[in-house]
């Protein structure tokens, strides 16, 4: 499956609701996706959750111009710009999103119910206060694709190398699929994003899928303990830079709109 946040949903198609480019119900579909149910609790004005809707209208009356996310991991706040309260719950969420314009943020809560196959998602977006400050680590659209590109050209040598490159019809499926979805013109961002933001997004996600790909195959090759600790090595820092180029095109609305 490739690797669309939350958050990522959430502030895109956030930003194009904010924008006047989509209406308050398909911003909200959108949002929801194949989740049963999202609400947003801590609002300020509001006495407890409410409904995407209301909650993106109430953000904006709130002063809410923009949303941007964040996809921290431990060692690597990227995004997050404090306090620590809202860091560490974003943490443990992997990702959250930080409103522009007003010093607020939320973290998804997910749960999910029922047996394998009709599994029941609800998801609890907590607005808490944050910091208003640059975010951490985050690099413009034209920094995260030349990233991408040095990145994959290092890793494939190395887990080629090893053996250990995503290859093997599981892999080729996956690949397959995602080959489809690109050539069926997936909608990957909402309306209002500039052309090199869907791109940067597209390699990213391709990125992470390859990533994902070489974990799940197993150790392949590299059977001693020297080049499994040189797979991981190689692989450490393309998530890393996968994650900042998703953040940048996510971010990237805000961005245009702030220059």
């Amino acid at each position: 499956m490739l690797f669309e946040p939350r958050s990522g949903r959430l502030a895109a198609w956030g930003n194009a609701l904010l924008a006047g480019l989509v209406s308050p119900d398909e911003a909200a579909l959108s949002i929801v996706g194949e989740d049963a149910v999202h609400r947003v609790a801590g609002l300020p004005g509001e006495a407890g959750p409410v409904g995407l809707t209301l909650a993106l209208g109430r953000l904006r009356a709130l002063g809410v111009s923009g949303l941007r996310v964040a996809l921290p991991v431990a060692g690597h706040p990227l995004g997050l710009s404090g306090p620590p309260e809202f860091n560490a719950r974003a943490l443990e969420a992997e990702e959250a999103v930080v409103c522009a314009g007003a010093a607020l943020g939320l973290v998804p809560e997910v749960t999910e119910a029922g047996p394998a196959g009709d599994v029941h998602v609800s998801v609890v977006w907590h607005c808490l206060p944050v910091r208003e400050a640059p975010p951490a680590d985050v690099p413009s659209l034209g920094e995260a694709e030349r990233e991408l590109a040095e990145a994959l050209r290092e890793a494939t040598v190395v887990l080629t190398r090893l053996d250990v490159a995503a290859s093997g019809p599981v892999a080729e499926a996956a690949l397959s699929a995602y080959r489809a979805r690109a050539e069926a013109g997936r909608e990957v961002l909402a309306p209002g994003y500039p052309a090199r933001a869907v791109r940067v997004l597209a390699l990213a996600q391709r990125v992470d899928l390859m990533v994902s790909l070489a974990y799940e195959r197993g150790h392949g090759g590299a059977v001693a303990a020297s080049e499994m600790a040189a797979r991981a090595e190689a692989l450490r820092p393309v998530e890393r830079v996968a994650r900042r180029a998703l953040v940048a095109a996510y971010n990237a609305a805000v961005e245009e709109r702030g220059r």
